[in-house]
């Protein structure tokens, strides 16, 4: 699909030099930039989302150090085959 977008000049110029040294059209230098950027946003909602759900659990510190123990983690690590 094409499209028109308004960039500042340095920001093109910059763009076709990096297209030109990696030897791909502008365009599809600019479709990578745009999918990365978005791929990037999506990793950054996730972590949003799970910093919510760990945010709102309430884990007493004596239980959580039990949970942690060294012979907890043992027993749940027991049957891995590292």
């Amino acid at each position: 699909m094409k499209t028109a977008v308004s960039l500042p000049d340095r920001l093109y110029s910059d763009a076709e030099k990096t297209a030109k040294a990696m030897g791909i059209p502008r365009s599809q230098l600019f479709a990578l930039a745009l999918k990365e950027f978005i791929n990037q946003h999506k990793k950054e909602r996730i972590t949003e989302q799970l910093n919510e759900v760990y945010g709102n659990i309430n884990i007493e510190p004596s239980t959580l150090n039990e949970a942690m123990s060294l012979e907890s983690i043992r027993e749940l690590t027991q049957n891995d085959a590292w």
